[in-house]
């Protein structure tokens, strides 16, 4: 088996004392490959690279930028099927959710290089402040970070790898990219499309290995302008405390809430909330995971959405007809089992699923769950929902803004003042009006409040915030 290398300035690197990392499939506990891990010294040497790298690429002009990111774009599309296998098979997402997030690759690499290309600066009014006539001319001028570090996890290796490392390059800076030691096989093959393109030597390494040593290593060091993370709160908060003055974006944890009101279409609500908690077996930061239902609906939600999720066909990721694979590894599976086993010692009903086979877990509906139980507050991260009964609207609002998590949110109403008074009281980055929080486009701003993150990601709002501002000030000698 041969070990996949770190990318270190433009090759892949690998030395003879080199440490391996064997990757394994999640569903058959079988090696898929070995990889290369990287030591204090590689991730050194990657950063000195990083800083030759932004040099040069931020004196290449955009049109020459765009260019190379269109042709990585193209050789993505090209590899879609070879990319949605690796996913699968590396994480054990069901072959059709890998190819769902395969295809998004190349149209993701290409918005990113239309917006890296058109950061328009803007001029200022310098005349309306006092003192001042027309005998000054201010405007604004972009120009890249520098050195970006990006840290991915492992629920989507292409999708969150891609929205950091695209916009990044766009905008002209180099990055140091350290994805998820459980999946790191698709961040390879994605950083090998950005190299068949032409992408110069230094602007993209790939650094594999633990996140508590190489990943402490890149967030501290000084050369590092911009730290963009993707993960735990946990682990974010402890970025915020090394990292030292840098720009950081932080998209962390999640507990999010789908509210179902006596105005919702039931069908509609259930089939969505059959999607939305289960996609990518709960592995989703803005999956539906709190499921708050007026009461008076309750009994008839449920009947619509219990045979929605036992519908749903569990097993071996790679088949055609498997709608949910596995968890990441099996320590992930018995934790969410334990979870919702001591929900319902607590008190909650299991209505279906929550049976465990090594990293397969049934799709589980927990009913009952009070609004202030962990079930509910904490992120689960796992195949089920948590209901909860709500007296009213207000008090739904209520449950829904009860945690300590503000990324995604839904609601289910047709009724006008409904819709209105949630996407203005609920406190979350994202609010869907009749759709679960699992729903996301590349283009829009995406990023949460509280202790959900810090900034916003989507393509042009990442541009943006990978991007420093400058503002210049001509003088006239009149």
């Amino acid at each position: 088996m041969t070990a996949t290398g770190l990318l270190l300035d433009g090759s892949w690197t690998k030395r003879a004392d080199s440490a391996l990392h064997t990757v394994r499939s999640p569903y058959s506990g079988d090696a898929i490959a070995e990889i290369v891990t990287a030591s204090s010294s590689d991730t050194d040497a990657a950063l000195e690279s990083a800083v030759a790298g932004a040099a040069l690429w931020r004196n290449t002009p955009a049109h020459q930028r765009t260019a190379i990111l269109l042709k990585a774009a193209s050789i993505a599309d090209e590899r879609i099927e070879s990319l949605a296998h690796t996913i699968s098979s590396e994480m054990g997402k069901s072959i059709r959710e890998a190819r769902g997030e395969a295809t998004r690759a190349g149209e993701i690499i290409r918005l990113s290089a239309f917006e890296g290309s058109q950061r328009y600066g803007e001029s200022l009014p310098l005349d309306a402040n006092l003192g001042t006539g027309f005998d000054k001319i201010g405007f604004t001028l972009p120009q890249p970070v520098g050195v970006v570090v990006a840290i991915t996890p492992f629920n989507y290796p292409s999708l969150l790898v891609l929205h950091k490392v695209g916009p990044a390059l766009a905008a002209g800076n180099a990055v140091v990219l350290k994805p998820a030691l459980a999946a790191p096989l698709t961040a390879s093959a994605l950083a090998q499309c950005f190299l068949d393109a032409g992408l110069p030597p230094g602007v993209l390494s790939v650094l594999n290995g633990s996140g508590s040593e190489i990943g402490t290593q890149l967030v501290a060091d000084p050369r590092v302008n911009k730290v963009s993370f993707t993960g735990s709160t946990r682990v974010g908060e402890m970025i915020t405390k090394i990292a030292g003055i840098k720009k950081l974006s932080l998209e962390l944890g999640a507990s999010s809430p789908v509210i179902v009101t006596r105005h919702a279409d039931l069908e509609q609500a259930a089939h969505s909330i059959a999607l939305g908690g289960y996609v990518n077996a709960g592995q989703v930061c803005i999956a539906a995971q709190r499921i708050i239902v007026e009461e008076s609906i309750r009994e008839d939600f449920l009947a619509v959405l219990i045979p929605k999720v036992e519908a749903i066909t569990l097993g071996d990721p790679t088949h055609e007809d498997t709608m949910v694979g596995t968890l990441i590894n099996e320590s992930e599976a018995i934790r969410v089992e334990s979870a919702i086993q001591k929900a319902v010692a607590d008190g909650a009903r299991l209505l279906t699923g929550g049976e465990r086979s090594g990293t397969l877990i049934t799709p589980a509906i927990v009913d009952g769950v009070e609004g202030d139980h962990e079930f509910a507050q904490e992120e689960l991260f796992g195949p089920a929902v948590s209901i909860t009964s709500a007296r009213d609207f207000a008090h739904a609002i209520e449950l829904a803004n009860s945690t300590k998590y503000g990324l995604g949110s839904g609601i289910f109403t047709h009724d006008q003042d409904e819709s209105i008074r949630a996407m203005r009281e609920i406190d979350s980055g994202v609010v869907h009006i009749n759709w679960t929080p699992l729903w996301r486009a590349d283009l829009m701003p995406y990023g949460g409040m509280k202790s959900s993150g810090i900034g916003k990601e989507g393509v042009r709002t990442t541009v943006h915030e990978m991007t420093e501002w400058k503002t210049v000030i001509m003088h006239s000698r009149v």
